[in-house]
C-alpha cells in the first residue's frame, strides 16, 4: 500500500490579486488560515482553481514557497506543477520539491493530446526527476486527454505515483480504475457535485474548489462517506449541490471567485483571458448564496 497524501477535503485554493493584479500574499494567507481554522484537509496550490495557466515562473514559485511557510505542516501543502512539456514539468516538479511541498498535482497535457503511451512515458520520466509523491490530474474538459483505466493500472505501478484526482465524472470508469489498482493508487474526487459518490465508492476524498468558500461542508461531505455513512454523506451533497453546481455556472474560478466577493473574502478578479461574470451569473450566485444564508 502506498501513502496516502490526505483524506477528506483539500482546498484547491485561489490565488488572490490586488487591484493592479498582482498576487495578493497577505490575502493569500487569510485564506489558508480560514481555511485550516475550519476543516480543511490539505491545501493545493497552484491549481486551475489558482489561475496557475497565468502565473509566471517567479511568481508560481513566491506562491509555493509563500503557503508552504505560512501552512508551516499544520496541513499537507500539494502544489500543481503540471503542463504540455515534460521537461518544464520536471523542471516545475524540482523546484516545488525543493521549497518543502508535500505532493505534486501534475494535469495530463494539455493540447498536445498525446496518447495513452505518452501519458506513461510523460508520467515515468517525471516521477524519475522527484522523489514527492504525484497526484495525476485527470480532468478531459480541459485537457481533451482522458486516462483509460488499463494505462491507470500501469501508472499505479510507478512507485511515487500515488493517486489521480479524476474530474472526467464517468462514474463506470471509476469502478474499473478501482477494480485494477486496488491499493496502488488512491482516488480522489475533482468534481464537488459526485465528492459523496466517489468517496463512498472507495476515494479518499476530494479536491474542492466549494472549500474556498465553505471548508466544513466541504469536509462533511467527503469524510462522512470515507468513513462509511454514505446516507448522511449523500444528505449533505444535496444539501449543497445548488452550491456546488453554481460555483461551475461559468469558468472556474470566475464563480467562486465572485461568491468569495460578495462573503467578504475578495481575492480580486481573474487575470485575462477570463473576466468578469456576466449579470445572468452574479445573480444565480447571490441567489444560491441567499438561499443558504450565507449572505442577506
Amino acid at each position: 500500500m502506498k501513502q496516502t497524501v490526505f483524506t477528506g477535503a483539500a482546498c484547491a485554493i485561489v490565488t488572490p490579486f490586488d487591484e493592479n493584479r498582482k498576487v495578493d500574499y497577505k490575502a493569500l494567507k487569510k485564506q489558508i488560515d480560514f481555511q485550516i481554522n475550519n476543516g480543511t484537509d490539505a491545501i493545493v496550490v497552484c491549481g486551475t482553481t489558482g489561475e496557475s495557466a497565468t502565473l509566471d515562473s517567479r511568481e508560481r514559485r513566491q506562491v509555493i514557497k509563500s503557503t508552504v511557510k505560512h501552512v508551516g505542516g499544520r496541513v499537507p501543502v500539494i502544489a500543481g506543477t503540471g503542463g504540455n512539456n515534460t521537461r518544464d514539468v520536471i523542471k516545475k516538479s524540482i523546484t516545488a520539491q525543493s521549497l518543502g511541498v508535500d505532493a505534486l498535482l501534475i494535469v495530463t497535457p494539455y493540447y498536445n493530446k498525446c496518447s495513452q503511451e505518452g501519458l506513461v512515458e510523460h508520467y515515468s520520466q517525471i516521477s524519475e526527476a522527484v522523489t514527492k509523491p504525484i497526484i495525476v490530474y485527470n480532468v478531459p474538459s480541459r485537457t481533451g486527454v482522458n486516462i483509460k483505466p488499463e494505462t491507470y493500472k500501469i501508472l499505479s505501478q510507478i512507485e511515487n505515483v500515488v493517486a489521480t484526482k479524476e474530474a472526467n465524472g464517468d462514474l463506470s470508469a471509476l469502478m474499473k480504475t478501482m477494480q485494477l489498482c486496488g491499493d496502488d493508487l488512491d482516488i480522489y474526487c475533482g468534481n464537488d457535485d459526485q465528492s459523496a459518490a466517489f468517496c463512498s465508492m472507495g476515494g479518499k476524498g476530494t479536491i474542492s474548489v466549494l472549500s474556498n468558500i465553505l471548508p466544513h461542508a466541504a469536509h462533511d461531505i467527503a469524510e462522512t462517506a470515507v468513513d462509511g455513512d454514505s446516507s448522511y454523506a449523500a444528505a449533505l451533497q444535496l444539501r449543497y449541490l445548488a452550491l456546488c453546481n453554481v460555483l461551475f455556472c461559468d469558468v472556474n474560478p470566475m464563480p467562486v471567485k465572485y461568491a468569495m466577493s460578495l462573503l467578504g473574502m475578495d481575492s480580486g478578479i481573474c487575470r485575462l483571458p477570463l473576466t468578469r461574470l456576466s449579470d445572468a451569473n452574479k445573480e444565480k450566485v447571490g441567489r444560491v448564496l441567499r438561499y443558504h444564508g450565507l449572505i442577506e
